[in-house]
């Protein structure tokens, strides 16, 4: 079960030159940008990754206007784990669960939750929240990350059980975000 203590967000790579090339874009930008609010509003660390951003561009706009007070790592791995500066960070605030959003699922996504497995994380992929080029490969990605023991689940089961309950102080402000 998903509890805002001990959990971070990972944010992976959704830049503009990979975003306009994908699958099902607008729903992982609305999908994403629910997340980074209820993290905010809960409390949840938010490590916000960009794939080589001078090639692949910067995070798409409507992200960065809600994280624009964090600073991106950015990496040349797929793996987000590949990182020095992410590692490090992740070391230090020791989280129980990750909860991943972001793209490709099938190359940066997966390569991350495999490798915060590894590292005895639990992970949480948004299937809503995550694509690829194609559906095919978004679709065989997941199936192999739950083969492996990541967790699937959607923007609003993720959000409704960090909140556990509707008398939670938050619940009417976060459920607004799915209305």
């Amino acid at each position: 079960m998903l509890t805002p203590q001990n959990t971070c967000l990972i944010v992976i790579d959704i830049q503009e030159k990979l975003f306009d090339v994908m699958a099902e874009s607008e729903s992982v930008q609305r999908n994403s940008l629910v997340l980074i609010e209820m993290a905010k509003a809960l409390g949840i660390e938010i490590l916000w990754c960009q794939q080589v951003p001078r090639i692949l561009g910067p995070t798409i706009e409507p992200l960065v206007g809600v994280l624009g007070e964090l600073h991106p790592f950015d990496k040349t791995s797929f793996s987000c784990c590949g990182d020095a500066v992410f590692t490090e960070k992740l070391k230090e605030l020791n989280p129980k669960t990750a909860i991943i959003c972001g793209i490709e699922t099938h190359v940066c996504v997966y390569q991350t939750a495999r490798d915060l497995l590894k590292k005895g994380v639990g992970v949480h992929v948004i299937a809503d929240a995550t694509t690829s080029r194609t559906t095919d490969n978004k679709q065989i990605a997941l199936n192999r990350m739950r083969q492996e023991g990541v967790t699937i689940s959607s923007t609003e089961m993720c959000l409704f059980e960090l909140l556990a309950d509707s008398k939670h102080k938050k619940f009417r402000e976060l459920a607004k975000l799915i209305k």
